[in-house]
């Protein structure tokens, strides 16, 4: 990740989207030689201040670029405002985004890796929690006039809904989760009981762990879709926050690769 060493910045704005998304604004000298279209690409937040999770690195959180103005120097990052991860309502990124005001300070690492849906198949499927809607709009947004598919969001309540346009090929499903503490089912649910269309498909999903564990079944043993054809991604683990869920992800990767090569 570029300019590991953080970017001060400034809060230039700060609002609520809706009851559960809140949205800052960044500015600062410091986004100089930040890389343009950067959209939908993720950067860490830097709490040095913050409980350490080893002597040698800050605590850090990761959020997803919702937009980038090089002209106008701004930065923008949207909040889902639900209990922190780990399933407490004092986190650092918690307790930030429901404060900050403008003026404040915060250093940032980044940008890391940006995932697009491969948009060259018969039919796309994008699916979301309240957590990757940032990533999941700009996904939308850079959609082909003539795609078609299947888009599924679970917010918190129907205010969180977010207005978009689709291209007039694509179906949007709005799933309703008032208590996103990672033991519903209805998100998985849902995208199990769609329609499978005929000719071949790009997945890009991202959620809770457990979630994306029994999609990545779904998509890959029931349904056969090209690997190559997958984008999905676990943004939390429930019971947990955001160190020992990277560690989590981490080691289930491995245990997938080693069933790969074992194959």
């Amino acid at each position: 990740m570029a300019q590991a060493e953080g970017r001060k910045l400034q809060v230039l704005d700060a609002w609520n989207l809706t009851p559960n998304m809140r949205r800052i604004v960044l500015a600062g000298d410091d986004l100089h030689g930040f890389p343009e279209d950067s959209e939908s690409g993720y950067i860490k937040l830097i709490f040095p201040d913050a409980p350490r999770p080893r002597p040698d690195r800050p605590a850090m959180r990761t959020f997803t670029v919702r937009a980038f103005d090089e002209a106008q120097n701004r930065l923008t990052v949207d909040f889902a405002l639900h209990d922190d991860l780990d399933g407490t309502t004092s986190g650092p990124a918690a307790v930030w985004a429901r404060n900050a005001k403008v003026g404040d300070d915060i250093l940032i690492a980044g940008p890391g890796k940006i995932k697009w849906i491969d948009t060259s198949s018969d039919w796309l499927l994008l699916a979301g929690d309240m957590t990757a809607l940032p990533a999941l709009l700009c996904n939308l947004e850079a959609l082909p006039a003539d795609a078609k598919g299947e888009v599924i969001m679970e917010v918190t309540s129907a205010e969180d809904a977010p207005e978009v346009t689709l291209p007039g090929g694509m179906n949007l499903h709005v799933i309703l989760n008032p208590h996103p503490d990672g033991t519903s089912t209805a998100f998985v649910d849902h995208i199990q009981s769609l329609t499978w269309r005929d000719g071949t498909v790009s997945v890009w999903a991202a959620c809770e762990f457990k979630s994306m564990q029994q999609l990545r079944t779904y998509f890959r043993n029931e349904r056969g879709v090209d690997r190559t054809k997958i984008y999905l991604s676990s943004y939390w683990k429930a019971g947990v926050a955001e160190d020992e869920h990277k560690k989590i992800k981490g080691e289930d990767a491995a245990r997938l690769q080693e069933l790969e090569a074992a194959g």
